[in-house]
């Protein structure tokens, strides 16, 4: 199969070894920029790559830029799960990520760094999943004070309700695709705990997990107010801890 490239030229799809799945929602303004410069350093790092833009319900500009994206640059795909729901695309990324690892990133945080530190766990297999942590020891939170204080609060909620024992299940994390299929399968609960289920779940099935600090800071404010988010988070916490605890 062969793709039109950025220049202009027919370029052989090579198979990825790495799968850069991030899910966007309302993501207009910063969404070319990131997938440019995110692609360009990829390029850089010498692995055959896809990234997939998991769309999710956007209202804006999102959905047309992401299929030009595609259509320019061969190592782009993307798909809408066609409702605001982050934990159903990225779930549904996961799924049709093609690489024998997967980033799960963030469009306004693409670290590099966490790439290179991941991905050598994982090449060196010391590891399944790798969860780029902003509360380990070593890690510099840069967000807001609110957006600090709420990501202590619900990863004490997991511990009290689940028995999470980590530090952090939301955000940056590298998978060795095959160790997880069965368990993202198996998870249950979507919007924004479903991160939280797959490392949760992880985690009780034994899987190798290492947390690795990160540096963390956001290009742009969030695009849902965290403060409307928490009935939503809540409420599915209590699905979580039912189809963990009770359905198991």
């Amino acid at each position: 199969m062969s793709d039109q490239g950025a220049n202009g030229s027919t370029t052989e799809r090579a198979h990825p070894r790495l799968s850069v799945v991030i899910p966007v929602y309302n993501e207009e303004a910063i969404l070319q920029a990131a997938v440019v410069d995110l692609r360009q350093q990829l390029i850089e790092f010498g692995w055959p790559f896809e990234i997939i833009l998991a769309e999710n319900g956007s209202r804006d500009g999102t959905v047309a830029l992401a299929k030009s994206l595609a259509e320019k640059y061969p190592e782009v795909n993307t798909f809408s799960a066609g409702e605001p729901n982050y934990g159903k695309a990225l779930k549904e990324g996961i799924l049709r990520a093609r690489g024998e690892f997967v980033v799960c990133d963030e469009i306004d945080l693409c670290l590099m760094d966490f790439y290179r530190r991941s991905l050598e766990v994982l090449e060196h297999n010391e590891a399944d999943l790798v969860i780029g942590s902003k509360t380990l020891a070593g890690a510099s939170d840069e967000r807001g004070a609110y957006r600090h204080a709420a990501t202590m609060f619900f990863n004490g909620l997991l511990r009290v309700t689940l028995g999470f024992k980590g530090s952090d299940t939301h955000g940056l994390k590298a998978v060795r695709r095959v160790a997880l299929l069965d368990v993202v399968r198996a998870c249950l609960v979507d919007k924004d705990v479903f991160a939280s289920e797959m490392v949760i779940r992880a985690e009780r099935t034994g899987v190798r997990i290492r947390e690795i600090p990160i540096r963390i800071l956001e290009k742009r404010p969030p695009s849902i107010n965290l403060i409307k988010r928490v009935p939503n988070v809540l409420k599915n916490v209590g699905k979580l801890f039912v189809a963990i605890r009770i359905k198991g």
